[in-house]
């Protein structure tokens, strides 16, 4: 039997849990952090395979700002010490998984978190529907808690439906030694960053390499979705585009036959000829496709509902289960709030998730209020507040579109800004005069564009009046009405080095926008 009833059990010593911890005790909640490895981070243990991380690591900003700098640190977690940093761990501009081992073991020694070792959940129940949670770990023992919030990632492989997929190696158990591959023939199943980073490690020891999926290759410099395909990992385009025996296949993978003597012959129905079939001879297939999120630990009373193809708990604004009340979920696999298009899958962006999870229970369950400060309900205060936000934060600059700021007027001539809420979650303050929401954004049509090609029509950057026109990440400001109906929105021209300081461009178009719609007192 549990001992006491927590405020709260986070499932998952990885980096969202051991942010959510971070939180959970400066706040003073009782709480416990299950880890199902012998250290937090274990999955860093393992992946990725090839050992370098693709997240960026960028020491040398020419900044002394601590909230510039976060912009171009996609590793570390949020604190108070500045010593907590992972630029503190790696010169490497792409640093090794290792080092992201050592650092969550540091982070979670220093702020003195709650993290239990060794203690996979392997069961959830609850009794009641507004009951505490009861979770059970490998070795029997029972943990119950008010609320529990999923921190463990999407940690099952996401196979697809292939006849005889079973035979082939999986990415997280594949030999990562290219000695083992040479003079093969080798099929990836998959076009994302694991199968290229898988390709790249083979391409001077294999004999042929295919990279075989249904989709195009989307690659992260276009989409702007650094889960697409990243440039670090694409230097087998090269050994595909200048005939080196390598090539991408775009088609179905429709059957893996594994052959008498261990080699395959799997059957490809080819998109880009008329769905032409052919059986090809390999030596070895490793499957990458991703991974998916493993309800099977919940009991039927209290199994969250599924999205995405069933990848991802299906999730509300307030990152809480759309079915399941009081249970929450944190970090990667609250990706499908926006599911390949922004960061939620990964720590620069979920970091501040995390806070902005922290704050609503602390809001919902204690009664704290969401930190904000009060400003003169004033054309020129309000425009003035925005652009030093925007030249400034980093939460509204990751989670770009995802996360944004709430003025809130109060119609006597004071107004609240709150910083960092989802975007479709209801401010938690009175708003019967509208409220403007702040966010960053890229252009609708930005994915479409090739940054690249000079010859794609542009806006200058001072021309205020087609700012909405822009493809690049830039301020947006949404003017709410009271009582519902259709935002009025205002664009802020994108600027290539993510300054907006000119008054005649970028000030004064704002100020004017605020000026039209603050109601006087």
């Amino acid at each position: 039997m549990p001992h006491k009833t927590l405020d709260y059990l986070v499932i998952g010593a990885g980096p969202a849990g051991l942010q959510l911890g971070y939180f959970l005790s400066r706040a003073g909640r009782s709480h416990l952090i299950l880890e199902a490895g012998p250290t937090p981070g274990t999955f860093f243990r393992t992946f990725p395979r090839h050992r370098t991380l693709i997240s960026i690591n960028k020491r040398h900003t020419g900044w002394d700002d601590p909230e510039l700098n976060l912009r171009m640190d996609w590793n570390s977690l949020l604190s108070d010490d500045p010593g907590l940093l992972f630029t503190r761990y790696s010169d490497r501009y792409f640093p090794a998984a290792d080092d992201m081992v050592r650092y969550l073991a540091d982070f979670a020694r220093a702020c003195e978190l709650p993290v239990v070792c060794d203690a996979r959940a392997v069961q959830v129940t609850r009794d009641e529907a507004d009951g505490p949670f009861r979770v059970t770990d490998q070795h029997g023992r029972e943990y119950e808690a008010r609320r529990v919030v999923v921190a463990t990632g999407p940690s099952r492989p996401n196979t697809p439906p292939i006849a005889g997929i079973e035979t082939a190696e999986d990415y997280g158990t594949a030999s990562t030694d290219p000695a083992d591959y040479t003079g093969l023939r080798v099929l990836i199943i998959g076009k994302g960053n694991s199968a290229f980073e898988t390709a790249d490690n083979l391409v001077e020891t294999a004999a042929v390499i295919h990279v075989a999926g249904p989709n195009s290759i989307r690659m992260a410099w276009r989409t702007h979705f650094v889960g697409h395909l990243r440039a670090v990992n694409n230097n087998f385009l090269d050994t595909y585009q200048l005939k080196s025996q390598n090539a991408i296949l775009d088609g179905d993978v429709r059957r893996v036959d594994r052959q008498a003597d261990g080699s395959y012959l799997v059957t490809v129905a080819f998109a880009r000829a008329d769905e032409v079939t052919k059986d090809i001879p390999y030596d070895r297939v490793i499957v990458c496709t991703g991974f998916r999120f493993d309800d099977s630990i919940f009991a039927p009373g209290c199994r969250p509902g599924l999205t995405i193809s069933d990848r991802f708990p299906a999730l509300t604004p307030a990152y809480e289960s759309v079915d399941v009340p009081d249970l929450y979920f944190a970090g990667t696999i609250t990706q499908s709030r926006d599911f390949k298009r922004g960061t939620s899958g990964f720590i620069h962006g979920f970091r501040y998730g995390v806070r902005a999870l922290h704050r609503i229970v602390e809001n919902r369950y204690h009664g704290a209020e969401w930190p904000s400060r009060e400003l003169a309900a004033t054309p020129e205060a309000l425009a003035a507040a925005v652009i030093e936000r925007v030249n400034r934060t980093s939460a509204l600059w990751q989670q770009f579109g995802l996360l944004g700021d709430v003025v809130v007027p109060d119609g006597r001539g004071a107004a609240r800004y709150l910083e960092e809420l989802p975007v479709d979650l209801d401010p938690p303050l009175p708003h019967e005069a509208g409220s403007f929401a702040v966010t960053l954004e890229y252009g609708p049509e930005h994915d479409q564009v090739d940054p690249f090609d000079i010859g794609v029509g542009r806006i200058r950057q001072s021309d205020a009046a087609r700012a909405a026109e822009g493809h690049y990440l830039h301020p947006v400001v949404r003017y709410r009405p009271p009582g519902g109906g259709p935002p009025v929105v205002h664009h802020v021209t994108e600027n290539l080095e993510n300054e907006w300081t000119s008054r005649e461009v970028h000030l004064e178009p704002l100020r004017a926008f605020f000026a039209r719609h603050v109601q006087p007192a």
